[in-house]
């Protein structure tokens, strides 16, 4: 696996540093035909992977611990929280937080834009794509994995949570090709995220230094930033990202409070009350929303959502496989309501918060907020507060530790995924990945920019999210199995240990 997912890899990192605007015009056609003739199928998959967690909260497998009856939590609550957010959305949020409310707030999905009633909207739309479907595509698959994992002693693979219902062939060439989609669908999801995570450090530099907003300089960051992840990676799950984990939110809390406190803090209370119901009441309706009779709200439609919802399936394997590894311990019941809740209020509260503000100055003041592009849309909004500069600064800091960690999970996720599926794969293997993880970020920046990015996401996700509806399906087979086995009782087995 190892050497065939590398040399797969090392061949689309050769053709886009030689032929870059051939692959671009390649990923653009299949992009065009994914969205078009796919959009409600991601639609439709994203309703049901919310409904399915919804399910499991409720129902009788709730009682099931992700690994032996007996197990123990490896990491406290505050801790876990911390890696799952980490993990999960990071750099987005910094990238996202201000452009994505304002841009919708703008030029919503449908009616008049700059106006109070498109505010509220652009917010709520800005939830679904952050919130509660995000996270439940992510606790599904982190589920299947840790219940195959750590209940069942199998593999950390993609292919093991499939063994209910493929048996043996899991083993086989079939199995093989589950790995390697999973494998390049993390690469190209992961790769987005830090092509962001680049193009916003060197924004922030370019408002507190005047250092230019170029690629090249973009690229340097990177470099930099390599070195700093592979240095993290070296040192396993348990010091370099639990450290910088807790680091990230710490920084996190001082940028909310302070941008809670510096901005209009009544306006953002009664926003987010407000967004809240309107999330609630349209909920349903915005996850499958399409507009078949209108080209323009359709195009939108694809632009965003149908791009969040292959955006979070490719990033399964990698943040599912590390949520996964560090909620060994956790019930069913409480892993879903964690995974799911959680960082969805967390979600909320932010770009409440963040593009909130944005909102707040472009209609009471005037101010050009939504014409900024995404990258300094959120620097923009400093500028116009006190005590600008450090939040600036403590911005870039924050970047670039999210860059860190996420590198540094996926470059751990990737070993486990092309090394058998082991816990704490070799230096060297991480390394490996780390080096082409970055090289594959630099050829689809320079074949397509964020929209070769986008374009890589939406197109590796396809397979995958056949391949997840699988493992749903998987995943309930082998708990009916349990608690059949059990009795239908699954405290029965953990009570029989303690006596003993």
């Amino acid at each position: 696996m190892f050497k065939i997912s590398v040399g797969i890899a090392a061949i689309f990192v050769l053709i886009g540093a030689l032929i870059p605007e051939q692959l671009g015009e390649a990923m653009n056609i299949a992009q065009a035909f994914v969205l078009e003739s796919f959009g409600w199928f991601y639609q439709l998959v994203a309703t049901f992977f919310l409904l399915f967690a919804a399910f499991m909260i409720f129902s009788k497998y709730g009682k099931i611990k992700l690994g032996a009856p007996d197990s123990k939590p490896e990491y406290s609550r505050p801790t876990w929280f911390a890696m799952l957010f980490s993990a999960g959305m990071g750099i987005g949020l910094l990238f996202y937080g201000v452009s994505e409310p304002i841009a919708h707030f703008s030029a919503p999905p449908m009616g008049e834009g700059s106006t109070e009633a498109s505010a509220v909207m652009g917010m709520r739309y800005t939830w679904l794509h952050w919130g509660l479907h995000a996270w439940a595509i992510y606790a599904v698959v982190a589920m299947a994995l840790a219940y195959q994992k750590f209940r069942k002693g199998a593999p950390g693979l993609m292919s093991a949570t499939l063994y209910p219902v493929l048996g043996d062939k899991v083993k086989g060439p079939i199995g093989h090709a589950v790995d390697v989609a999973a494998v390049f669908a993390t690469l190209f999801g992961v790769a987005a995220s830090l092509g962001l995570g680049s193009q916003q450090i060197n924004a922030g530099l370019e408002y507190l230094f005047g250092v230019p907003n170029t690629f090249g300089i973009q690229m340097l960051i990177m470099g930099i930033i390599t070195v700093l992840f592979i240095v993290s990676a070296n040192t396993g799950i348990s010091k370099g990202i639990k450290y910088l984990s807790n680091a990230n939110m710490s920084i996190a809390v001082v940028l909310f409070a302070a941008m809670l406190i510096l901005g209009p803090t009544l306006f953002l209370l009664n926003m987010f009350t407000t967004s809240l119901g309107s999330y609630m009441q349209n909920l349903m309706q915005m996850g499958l929303r399409l507009s078949p009779f209108d080209e323009n709200e359709a195009a939108w439609t694809q632009g965003w959502t149908v791009f969040y919802w292959a955006w979070w399936i490719s990033w399964t394997p990698f943040v599912g496989m590390f949520i996964a590894r560090v909620s060994k311990g956790r019930t069913i019941r409480e892993f879903t309501v964690a995974v799911i809740l959680v960082p969805s209020l967390v979600c909320a509260m932010w770009f409440t918060v963040f593009g909130g503000t944005g909102m707040f100055l472009e209609l009471t003041q005037g101010l050009a907020v939504s014409s900024q592009s995404l990258e300094t849309a959120l620097f923009y909004v400093y500028q116009q507060l006190p005590l600008g500069a450090l939040l600036s600064f403590l911005t870039i800091a924050l970047i670039t530790t999210f860059f860190v960690t996420s590198a540094d999970s996926a470059t751990f996720v990737l070993g486990m995924m092309t090394t058998g599926g082991k816990l704490n794969p070799s230096n060297k293997v991480k390394v490996t990945w780390g080096i082409i993880l970055v090289a594959a970020t630099c050829v689809l920046m320079v074949s397509g920019g964020l929209q070769g990015l986008q374009t890589a996401i939406i197109v590796s996700a396809l397979p995958l999210t056949f391949i997840v509806l699988l493992m749903t399906y998987g995943l309930v087979k082998a708990l009916n199995q349990e608690l059949k086995d059990l009795g239908a009782n699954p405290t029965v087995e953990l009570k029989k240990k303690k006596v003993s």
